[in-house]
C-alpha cells in the first residue's frame, strides 16, 4: 500500500543557507492493509518529518514515496485515502469554533450532496466510542485531549481512509486515555486499516504494531517483525533505546554507549542486512564489523 525507498530530506541551515542538514537519510520501508507499523527513536530522529512527508505537507529531497504503487501527489483524491493526527489534538482545531466543524469541513469538500449525513457522522462516532451528545456543538477547551483526538479519528473514519498516519498521539494523554485510544487504533486494524505509528515510546509500539522501525539521526539502523527486534536487537542503539525503559521494582541503570562504525555513521552503502528472515539491521551491528561495503537487502515486510 504505502511504499517509502530511499526517501532523504535535506534543510539549508546557517544564516544564508550556506549549509545542509540531513534529516532524514536514505529511508525505506512499507506498510501493509490492515498492517501497524511503529516507527521509533529519540526526539530529533527524523520520525515526524517522515510523517509528514508522507502527507505531502513537506517535500522529500531524493527518493520517492508511492500509495498503492502510484507516487504520491498531495491533493484531494490522496487525502480521501490517507489522513494524519497529530501529538496535540488542541493545535488542530480553531478555538473560535466549534469542535464538529471538522465534519462540516469534510461535507463541504467530499459530501457536499449527501442526504445521510448526520447518520454516518454518529456511525463515524460511535467507531471511536463517542456519542454526539458527548462531543458535537461544543467548543475545543469544553473537550478532553482524548475526546479530540478520537474527533480526529472519526473525522479520517468518514472519508473511509486506508492509511493513518499517527504521529505521537497519545504523548500528551492520562495513561487510561492513552490505552482507549490505541485498543481503538487496533480494532481499526482489524477493519483492514493500515497505521503508521510514529512515537518514541517503545512499550507501545511493541504493544501495537505487527512491525518496527528504529531510527537513529535519520538513517534506519535496525527493522523488521516487532517480536524479533524487541526480543533480540541486533544495533547496538536498539539495545540502548531498550535498555532505557524504566522498570518497575529495578535501580535505574545508566544505557551504554552507542558504538557504532565508520560505515553507519559516514555513510557506506546505505543499505541493510537481513540478518534473520524478517529482521533487517545496520553493519555496526555484526560482528567483525569494519566499515566494509555490504549489498543492501530490500526492507519490505
Amino acid at each position: 500500500m504505502l511504499r517509502l525507498d530511499g526517501v532523504t530530506k535535506v534543510y539549508k541551515v546557517g544564516a544564508f543557507g550556506g549549509k545542509t542538514m540531513t534529516a532524514v537519510d536514505r529511508v525505506s520501508f512499507d506498510v501493509g492493509i490492515g498492517e501497524v507499523v511503529s516507527l521509533i527513536g529519540e526526539s530529533g530522529s527524523g520520525k515526524s518529518t517522515i510523517g509528514r512527508m508522507i502527507l505531502g505537507l513537506v517535500p522529500s529531497t531524493a527518493g520517492s514515496i508511492t500509495f498503492d504503487g502510484v507516487a504520491v501527489k498531495p491533493g484531494k483524491a490522496y487525502y480521501r485515502n490517507v489522513q494524519g493526527v497529530f501529538q496535540d489534538p488542541f493545535s488542530s482545531y480553531n478555538p473560535v469554533f466549534k469542535a464538529d466543524r471538522v465534519f462540516q469541513m469534510i461535507r463541504q469538500e467530499y459530501f457536499p450532496g449527501v442526504a445521510d449525513w448526520d447518520e454516518r457522522v454518529e456511525a463515524a462516532l460511535a467507531a471511536v466510542r463517542l456519542s454526539p451528545g458527548q462531543v458535537l456543538h461544543k467548543f475545543p477547551h469544553q473537550l478532553s485531549g482524548g475526546q479530540l483526538q478520537r474527533l480526529l479519528i472519526a473525522r479520517a473514519l468518514l472519508l473511509d481512509i486506508k492509511l493513518l498516519v499517527a504521529d505521537e498521539i497519545t504523548s500528551m494523554l492520562d495513561a487510561s486515555t492513552r490505552i482507549d485510544v490505541l485498543n481503538l487504533l487496533a480494532d481499526l486494524k482489524s477493519r483492514g486499516l493500515g497505521v503508521l505509528y510514529i512515537t518514541h515510546d517503545l512499550s507501545l509500539g511493541n504493544y501495537l504494531a505487527e512491525r518496527t522501525v528504529v531510527l537513529r539521526r535519520g538513517a534506519v539502523v535496525e527493522m523488521g517483525l516487532t517480536d524479533l527486534v524487541f526480543g533480540g536487537p541486533l544495533h547496538p542503539y536498539t539495545r540502548q533505546l531498550l535498555s532505557a525503559v524504566p522498570r518497575l521494582h529495578a535501580a535505574w541503570e545508566d544505557a551504554d554507549p552507542v558504538d557504532t562504525c565508520l560505515y553507519h555513521d559516514k555513510g557506506g552503502s546505505g543499505g541493510l542486512l537481513e540478518a534473520e528472515p524478517g529482521h533487517f539491521v545496520a553493519c555496526a551491528a555484526l560482528p567483525g564489523c569494519r566499515g566494509a561495503a555490504v549489498s543492501p537487502a530490500s526492507p519490505s515486510g
